[in-house]
Formats: C-alpha cells, structure tokens, sequence
C-alpha cells in the first residue's frame, strides 16, 4: 500500500541542457539543436568551458527562446573540460563558486536577465553526489550569491538531507542515460545508454509513476524535478525531441507558481 501511495504522475516537468560548452576556436554548435526542446539553461561560467563571446550568445539565445537560466559552475580545469576532480579547501570552493556565479549574474543583468538556479558540472557535479560535506560547501556558496538561488543537485540521500541542512532550495536532477547504483548514486563506470528506445520507457515509466529503475532491476521512488539532456550523440537531438512528444517541459519557478496558483 505504502509503495502505491509512492507512486504519482507527473504532469510538468524542467528539461535542462548546458550551454556555452565552448571556449576560443573550439565550437559547440550541436547544443543549440537541443534549445528548442528544454525550458532551462545551464550556461558555463568560463572554468571548464565558456569565454565572453561564447557565454554572451549563450545568453541571447536563452533570452530570444524565455528559457531560464542557470550558472555551470566547475573546476578550473579548461584542459580536462572540468572531469577530473581537485582537492579544495573549503574556503577554496567557496571562492571558485562565488566567483563564476557572480560573473554570470553580472553578464546577464547587462541583458536585463535573471539567474535562477546553479548547476555543477563534471567532476564536481559526481563529488556533490558523494560527498555531504562537500555538497553543504557548495551549497552554502550559492546562498552567499543570492538566498533565492536553487542548486540542481543528483538525486538521492545527500540531495534529500541537503536543502533543510543549508536552508536552499535544492532541485533533484535525473540523468536519462546513467545507471543509478541502490543508493542512488550514479555508476559513472557503466557507458552511457544511447539506446534512445529503452531511454524512452525509462522516462515513460518516470512519468507515469516518480519511479526509476536501478543497477538491481528493483524500483525507487524519487523526488525529481528536472532532466538533463546531453548533446554527446548522434542519438541525443532524437532522444529529446521524444521526450517532449511525452510531457511538456516547464521550468522550476514557474511550476512552482502554478502549483501555489500564481500562475495559471
């Protein structure tokens, strides 16, 4: 009975992608294929990918689509596109989130645009999914950019504990084509699924019951609130064009609005 009580269908739901996932001469043209189909951005801050020019289109094509945006914050790791993992100090992560996620705020408001939510990616992106402590410094780094702030965090315990523990708001992302290991965590030693077809029955079975199945072929119910799509493959444009055909993509504040009736 518990379990059936669990499950629940969802009617909208944010689709991300990243975007400015470039620097100087070298191009990522295949992820504005992905923007006529998501209602959010995650736009890179200049760290693992993203210069001036790269980021400031990045921010007009947001603005030209009403998408909302959000900062991809990384390491400081240009060379290794920000997926090998850095030791910090505290202080250290919170002057490197601070940093880039001030910068876009300033970028955008030059363009009469908003920051709504962080985004880590990479290498930071897996530690934030393994490692409590180093997801409250991130967490508590954001907050000092704005309290109205949400962090797009992996799903699981860390996520759930997360946004009471620092007082934020803290939106649970699904990854379409990982596996998801019985806590939860992402099993970043298993390739990418790039078979859009079991790709699409995962995410039916999602929005039909807020259920995914994990590494065990057992079910867990989860509290997600947006997916993130990739441009990596051949197969990624279809994938999400699929996707939208299942379920309308809203971003966050606005369900949010919806839901308290602020919206219609």
């Amino acid at each position: 009975m518990q379990d059936l009580l669990e499950r629940k269908q969802i009617k909208n739901i944010d689709f991300n992608c990243d975007l400015a996932q470039g620097f100087g001469v070298y191009k990522n043209s295949g992820e504005l294929e992905l923007l006529d189909y998501v209602s959010s951005v995650s736009v890179s801050c200049g760290f693992h990918a993203g210069d001036p020019v790269t980021i400031k289109s990045a921010l007009l094509e947001a603005k030209k689509r009403g998408l909302a945006i959000g900062a991809h914050i990384g390491y400081a790791d240009i060379q290794g596109f920000g997926y090998r993992n850095v030791d910090l100090t505290e202080d250290e992560i919170e002057s490197l989130v601070v940093y880039q996620v001030g910068a876009l705020m300033s970028f955008a408001k030059a363009y009469s645009l908003d920051i709504e939510f962080v985004r880590p990616h990479g290498a930071m992106y897996k530690k934030m999914g393994e490692d409590f402590q180093f997801a409250v410094s991130i967490a508590r780094a954001v907050k000092k950019c704005s309290n109205w702030l949400s962090l797009y965090s992996p799903i699981g315990d860390i996520a759930d504990k997360l946004g009471n523990y620092v007082n934020i708001k803290v939106v649970q992302e699904l990854l379409p084509e990982k596996t998801y290991n019985t806590d939860l965590t992402v099993d970043y030693s298993i390739a990418d699924n790039q078979d859009n077809f079991s790709i699409m029955k995962r995410l039916q079975h999602f929005v039909h019951t807020s259920q995914i199945r994990m590494i065990n072929q057992g079910m867990a119910s989860v509290n997600v609130q947006t997916i993130h799509f990739n441009n990596k493959y051949p197969s990624s444009l279809n994938l999400i064009k699929q996707a939208y055909d299942l379920i309308k993509p809203l971003p966050i504040n606005y369900i949010t609005a919806k839901e308290s009736g602020w919206a219609e």
